[in-house]
């Protein structure tokens, strides 16, 4: 329980830090209002034109009786748009990451400058083009994961009384884990850990994971809501990030929106993780 509500913590953390920084803030809203508006434009033309599609997929259904037909068809359409908001709300990070990594990485360092004791921050050698490459190739194997365990609870959903109440449940723990995943990425791979070592350490510390991440799946339902948390969502991430790696941190003294010196007052750093 202790390690449910530091991951929380960092959540919150990361918000703070954001308000406290909003120049920062006015930037970071950007990536993810590009990919909301893409999002809405793809689930608009589901909506709109769904009902085709499924008609033009579905020829055997033409000569069936009424109203059998448009019963199973319309069962289609809302399996297929259902389908199409959970890929949706799984994908919107990874997107808008994607569309926002030279920002998102020096919104993460500047955090790692504002919480180190020396006020440094683990740079990246790589060039943008291999970070974009990198951060892309990961991405698309932890959407194909999440996809997979979206389709896995989405079958399961049709257990009667199960489907209802335990699934849904699981549904946003195995989403929390893989928003986290995203989110910590951008220090994680800037520190040179590997996807593989990533998911090894987020595996180590479930529960942490899941105290920072759970909260902010449900959150991310809502589109717009997500749209203005993400911004703080990496500089929480990258204080998990920290955390995971038993990197000593201090309280962020940096109050300016411009940034600036911070006030070199050290607190104590978390245990390293085990």
């Amino acid at each position: 329980m202790r390690d449910l509500g530091a991951g929380f913590g960092h959540l919150l953390k990361g918000q703070r830090w954001m308000a406290r920084h909003g120049k920062s803030y006015g930037l970071g809203l950007v990536p993810g209002l590009i990919t909301l508006v893409l999002y809405a434009a793809a689930l608009v033309a589901l909506a709109m034109w769904g009902t085709d599609f499924v008609s033009w997929v579905t020829p055997f259904a033409d000569d069936w009786s009424s109203p059998w037909s448009g019963l199973f068809r319309g069962f289609l359409t809302v399996v297929l748009f259902a389908l199409a908001l959970l890929l949706a709300v799984l994908t919107f990070t990874a997107v808008t990451l994607l569309v926002g990594q030279p920002f998102y990485e020096a919104l993460s360092e500047r955090v790692d400058r504002d919480v180190s004791p020396d006020g440094t921050a683990p740079e990246s050698d790589l060039p943008l083009r291999r970070e974009l490459w990198l951060s892309g190739r990961d991405s698309l194997r932890i959407l194909v994961r999440a996809a997979l365990w979206g389709v896995l609870l989405f079958a399961l959903g049709f257990i009667p009384f199960v489907g209802q109440t335990v699934v849904p449940v699981i549904g946003f723990f195995v989403t929390g884990f893989f928003l986290t995943e995203e989110l910590t990425s951008v220090a994680l791979q800037r520190r040179g850990v590997e996807l593989r070592e990533r998911l090894a350490l987020l595996r180590s510390r479930k529960t942490l994971v899941w105290g920072f991440g759970t909260p902010l799946a449900v959150s991310f339902l809502v589109p717009v809501v997500a749209v203005f948390l993400m911004p703080g969502a990496v500089a929480g991430a990258t204080l998990l990030a920290r955390e995971l790696l038993g990197e000593e941190t201090r309280d962020g003294r940096d109050d300016r929106s411009d940034g600036g010196p911070a006030d070199p007052a050290v607190s104590p750093g978390p245990a390293p993780a085990h």
